[in-house]
């Protein structure tokens, strides 16, 4: 079962640097669609309780309460990543990792300006392949490292930021974790959950994912 890291406390950062960093790495520091009501989308928090319930209906976030709203400052620093993202990069690929250990359970974090647990992963850096970005960001956000090679579950379109955003999903069952240096300036916690006891603020996309994953299900068309 995978363990979960130490604190550790970081340096701040001007925020000209930081938009500069997040605007690169813009798929993982924002949720990456599942604000599409408010931008990229919605805390450890206990396992469901109460009446049983299907796989795919706790994954579908059926008992699930609805996401706290983001504050107002948040939303407009989210909002100037995208646009920061949008200028400098036109057409955008983001990758997110649905990382499954031995016991089925899946690997989540939660960032520190945008609310919710998310998949793992992040942007496409220029030269740079998907398979390689997503083994990157994985290794920077939870010190996970894929032991083989992650299998692609598919392609998807993101509407939520404009009509020229991807996200490549990939499942990784095979790897080794180290300690991950949280909490830091953009992730805040990193947790580990059965797939039928996922925190009630799991962002909707991310639950989407985990059905389609482990139900065997094709990808869907849009994020």
């Amino acid at each position: 079962m995978l363990a979960a890291p130490p604190p550790v406390e970081h340096a701040k950062r001007p925020l000209a640097r930081q938009l500069g960093e997040a605007g690169a790495r813009q798929r993982s520091k924002m949720g990456v669609g599942d604000m599409g009501k408010d931008k990229h989308g919605a805390l450890h928090t206990s396992p469901e309780r109460g009446k049983e319930s299907t796989r795919g209906d706790a994954l579908a976030g059926t008992h699930a309460p609805a996401p706290a709203p983001m504050p107002a400052s948040r939303r407009l620093l989210v909002r100037l990543i995208h646009l920061w993202g949008r200028w400098t990069r036109g057409v955008t690929l983001g990758v997110r990792a649905v990382v499954l250990d031995a016991n089925g359970a899946v690997l989540l974090l939660r960032h520190t300006y945008v609310p919710g647990w998310h998949l793992p992963g992040g942007a496409v850096d220029p030269g740079e392949t998907a398979e390689a970005a997503l083994l990157r960001e994985l290794f920077e956000e939870t010190a996970v490292t894929a032991t083989e090679p992650p299998r692609l579950h598919g392609l998807l379109l993101n509407l939520h930021l404009g009509a020229r955003d991807h996200v490549a999903v990939y499942v990784v069952e095979r790897f080794e974790r180290g300690t991950a240096r949280v909490p830091n300036r953009e992730i805040a916690e990193i947790g580990v959950f059965a797939p039928h006891a996922l925190p009630p603020d799991t962002t909707p996309a991310t639950r989407r994912r985990l059905v389609e994953v482990l139900e065997g299900r094709p990808a869907a068309a849009h994020w």
